[in-house]
C-alpha cells in the first residue's frame, strides 16, 4: 500500500547558491543569476542583464524568511496566520501554491521527499 504525503510536514531550505537581500522595512529580494547557453546569448544579442532583481511583496517576504531548513509547511503557516491575520486566508492553500512555485523555480528544495 502506497503511504500518503502530507504536504504540510514537508520541510523547505533555500537555495544555497540564490544570494538574497532583506531591506531594513523587511522587504526581500532575490538576485537570480542566469545560467545556461540561451541566457548567454540573450545577454549578449539582447542586452539582457545577467541577473534578475526579484522584490517579493509581503506575505511572500515572510514566508522566505521563515524557510529555514527546520520548519515545516505548517509552522510556517501558523506564524503567517500570527503576522497576517485574515490577509493570509485561505492560508494552507495559498501556501502550497507559494511553496511549489518556489519550488518549480529552483528556489527552495525539499529535505524529506
Amino acid at each position: 500500500m502506497k503511504s500518503k504525503d502530507n504536504y504540510l510536514d514537508y520541510v523547505f531550505r533555500r537555495n544555497p547558491e540564490l544570494r538574497w537581500d532583506a531591506k531594513e522595512d523587511d522587504e526581500v529580494v532575490l538576485h537570480i543569476r542566469h545560467k545556461g547557453f540561451t541566457h548567454f546569448i540573450a545577454e549578449k544579442l539582447f542586452d539582457r542583464p545577467p541577473v534578475t532583481h526579484v522584490h517579493l511583496e509581503p506575505i511572500g517576504c515572510f514566508i522566505w524568511q521563515q524557510i529555514d531548513g527546520k520548519r515545516t509547511v505548517y509552522e510556517i503557516g501558523l506564524l503567517l496566520r500570527e503576522a497576517f491575520g485574515d490577509e493570509a486566508e485561505p492560508l494552507y492553500e495559498r501556501l502550497a501554491v507559494y511553496m511549489k512555485q518556489l519550488e518549480g523555480n529552483g528556489l527552495v528544495s525539499r529535505l524529506n521527499k
